[in-house]
């Protein structure tokens, strides 16, 4: 009798062996400008894009930021495109254990997986998994390194239709890696880690007076099947409680966020169907902040964060740049999400998502989610040797109720402002 391969294991068998990796693959993917930096036609490094030009570069645009600039409530300043070296640590840890790695027979399952991209090969339309390996691939980028800290941190949320300023909250993030880490001491796994987390966010609320010292704990397991263990601390209530799983897409606090959108994507691997679209090159919000000249008051460091402005001042003063983008559509499994889907444009060079478009369950867009990256050896002097693309600003503009929600900051990544003591349940019951 001939073995029978069916559903599932089929499509393992067929993305796993016909895409092997080569260190041709690897260079690609670290260094996809090596021949050069993308190019537009008739874009110029320093121009604006406006509603008088912007049909020119529709096909460079997302739909959402095409719209807006379109209507006359959102113009791009630009930039020449810049490569965006990652850690040479994490590139070494891709170039040695790249070749072993693979999807696991069931969606959302890898092995093999030690360190770096786990999936260093180009996407291609022939490969049934395509999708599934980049968002692997997103989940194991250094989006804050191995560990980072984002403070201060400003979310100001803004009435769109007449750009009132209704409140600001501000926060002070953590986040560290336990596992996989490859760009700072110690670089072993981090122990004891019984439940074999992977990573911990952990969030406080520093002002206004009635959300002071809400806390939000998010532990991720490696094993990407384990649904998060997720814990919120409300400061008036003075107890901890575990967050229902169907939470994380209801608005966080009042503002245009779920807790699945922080970073861009806060959802495993497991929690939505993935399809690889295309690649191509699109304007994005990738710059060099330092060399940015419109902030607020600077730092005793030097820094400064972005202003805000366009309709409401909901949007970056920040430029955009050509870069190389793999387009994403990310359906969630969970059929009572509020999300039909998100269109999510993937930096190919850093695995990260400067644009997301979420749409509702009847195909309209509901939110523009927008965050601003630089590469931090142009931020702030601490970061100059972290080998990241760095948070330096986000935006979140709910298109069908006109809200917004702009968001300030300032994002460190050092494992000194991140002790793995503060991430657990028994710390968050001390922070009064």
């Amino acid at each position: 009798m001939k073995p029978l391969i069916k559903g599932t294991l089929l499509l393992a068998l067929v993305s796993n062996l016909a895409f092997a990796v080569t260190n041709e693959d690897v260079e690609a993917s670290f260094n996809p400008y090596k021949k050069g930096m993308p190019t537009i036609p008739g874009f110029t490094p320093g121009m604006v894009i406006n509603k008088s030009n912007v049909n020119n570069f529709k096909d460079f645009l997302d739909p959402g930021t095409f719209n807006l600039v379109s209507d006359g409530a959102l113009e791009l300043s630009t930039e020449q495109a810049h490569s965006v070296p990652l850690h040479p640590n994490y590139v070494a840890a891709t170039q040695k254990n790249a070749a072993n790695v693979k999807l696991g027979s069931a969606p959302g399952t890898i092995e093999g997986y030690v360190a770096g991209r786990p999936f260093p090969v180009n996407p291609q339309k022939n490969d049934p998994r395509a999708g599934e390996k980049l968002a692997f691939n997103y989940k194991y980028s250094q989006v804050v390194g191995d560990s980072g800290r984002i403070f201060p941190f400003y979310w100001t949320y803004i009435d769109y239709k007449n750009g009132k300023k209704e409140k600001r909250v501000e926060f002070d993030f953590n986040f560290i890696s336990l596992k996989h880490r490859t760009t700072q001491h110690p670089i072993e796994d981090i122990t004891p880690n019984p439940s074999n987390i992977y990573r911990n966010i952990y969030l406080k609320v520093l002002a206004p007076q009635d959300l002071k010292n809400t806390q939000l704990l998010i532990q991720r397991f490696d094993d990407d099947t384990k649904l998060d263990d997720s814990y919120l601390y409300l400061g008036f209530q003075r107890r901890v409680r575990r967050l229902p799983t169907g939470q994380t897409t209801d608005s966080f606090l009042g503002s245009d966020l779920m807790i699945e959108d922080f970073e861009g994507y806060n959802g495993r691997v497991l929690d939505a169907e993935w399809k690889y679209v295309e690649s191509k090159v699109m304007l994005t919000h990738f710059y060099r902040h330092s060399q940015l000249k419109d902030t607020e008051a600077k730092d005793s460091d030097g820094y400064g964060m972005a202003t805000f402005g366009g309709k409401s001042g909901c949007f970056a003063n920040a430029p955009w740049s050509p870069r190389l983008v793999h387009v994403l559509e990310a359906v969630p499994t969970n059929k009572s999400s509020p999300i039909g889907k998100r269109v999510m444009y993937m930096d190919a060079q850093t695995s990260i998502f400067p644009m997301i478009l979420i749409y509702d369950k009847k195909g309209a867009l509901w939110k523009r989610w927008d965050v601003g990256f630089s590469d931090s050896a142009y931020h702030a002097p601490q970061n100059k040797n972290a080998g990241i693309a760095i948070y330096t600003t986000a935006s979140m503009l709910d298109v069908q109720n006109q809200h917004c929600t702009a968001l300030q900051l300032k994002m460190i990544s050092d494992p000194k402002l991140n002790p793995p003591n503060i991430f657990n349940v028994q710390y968050m019951r001390g922070g009064d």
